[in-house]
């Protein structure tokens, strides 16, 4: 439903359930105060050049969707003062553009009832905008991208019944994000620039992660994962995605991958999964890490290995080698695949004699 029928609806008392609205102009349009006590809107979708100035706390109390687009705000009080009034507030979607940040300096979400949460910042310019601290004890699912630019840009207080996250990871592992992630069952990681392990938290378990998955822009990932497998002693399913440019200037300067002195209680007794996308089977340091946990994961039921199918002969190659390893598990099946460039097929590559 259109905005002024919005305000129509609930100037006579109609059950207003949707408002979706989306402004493209040279002017902010202030969202009507009006239409901050309507006591049946259950999903506000806003876009655009829409300005939330909120005095006062709101009455939105059967909202159970907000997704706010690249609005902006007036002040902190207009975020804390909407969000207050949200009292069965379910699924909140932030998405912020540098005309956005107007004057928040902190983007407080204390929403009890909230069990999905994204926050996205579009632009690495986080001058004008401090941090978010979140307090959501109910959140299950949250996605954050591209706010990691220190440590007090994302401040979690309270959040014990996540079970699934997907963190865009700008360089540094903060230990005030992942020491509140202990709770989580699927965890997925962007690694977008060259890892700081420094502030990795350290004495951390991640007892109830079963799936675990890494997207690479940029080498030196795995020792990130070699530290991931240190922490979570009951993961079962670990997928790999490399996505990185393997320019040779890029790959000679990053530290090198070194095998532990251990076996990780996870390849010893849980993992069954092994999927990794685009290996290449060319860098030493993936080669070592793929043979590793060939060798060393007692459990492997199944190990798929796909690249593109560029280069067949290398690629066949590349699969011969991985074949010929002596692997822990005697169950272990593996499976190559070639995929086209675009993405758009997948071939299942078999041949005699391994």
């Amino acid at each position: 439903m259109d905005i002024i029928g919005v305000m129509i609806g609930v100037a006579f008392g109609l059950h207003v359930r949707e408002l979706k609205l989306r402004v493209n102009s040279s002017h902010m349009y202030r969202f009507p105060t009006s239409l901050f006590n309507c006591g049946t809107l259950e999903t506000l979708k806003l876009d655009g050049d829409v300005l939330l100035d909120v005095p006062f706390p709101v009455c939105l109390k059967a909202l159970r969707t907000l997704r706010l687009y690249g609005v902006s705000y007036k002040d902190d009080e207009s975020v804390v003062n909407l969000l207050s009034g949200c009292s069965s507030l379910e699924n909140l979607q932030v998405v912020l553009y540098p005309f956005s940040y107007s004057d928040v300096k902190t983007f407080n979400i204390d929403v009890p009832s909230l069990q999905s949460l994204t926050l996205t910042s579009d632009h690495e310019d986080f001058e004008s905008f401090t941090a978010y601290v979140i307090n959501a004890p109910s959140l299950k699912h949250l996605q954050i991208y591209g706010l990691m630019q220190d440590e007090s840009s994302c401040l979690i207080e309270n959040m014990p019944a996540l079970v699934e996250a997907h963190i865009n990871v700008c360089g540094v592992i903060y230990e005030n994000i992942h020491g509140f992630l202990t709770s989580l069952k699927r965890l997925s990681l962007n690694i977008e620039s060259p890892l700081d392990l420094t502030k990795f938290p350290t004495g951390r378990i991640f007892n109830q992660l079963l799936y675990f998955k890494i997207l690479a822009f940029k080498p030196e990932w795995w020792n990130l994962f070699t530290l991931m497998l240190d922490s979570s002693p009951n993961l079962q399913v670990l997928k790999l995605i490399n996505k990185y440019s393997r320019e040779r200037d890029q790959l000679l300067a990053c530290k090198r991958w070194s095998p532990p002195n251990y076996v990780q209680e996870c390849l010893v007794n849980r993992l069954e999964t092994l999927v990794w996308n685009n290996y290449e089977g060319e860098i030493e340091d993936e080669k070592e890490l793929a043979q590793y946990i060939l060798r060393n994961a007692c459990r492997l039921k199944t190990a798929t290995f796909s690249r593109t199918d560029i280069h067949p002969v290398k690629n066949l190659d590349m699969y011969k080698k991985l074949a010929s390893v002596v692997r822990a598990s005697n169950s272990c099946q593996l499976v190559f695949k070639e995929t086209d460039v675009s993405g758009k097929y997948d071939k299942l590559i078999t041949f005699l004699g391994l």
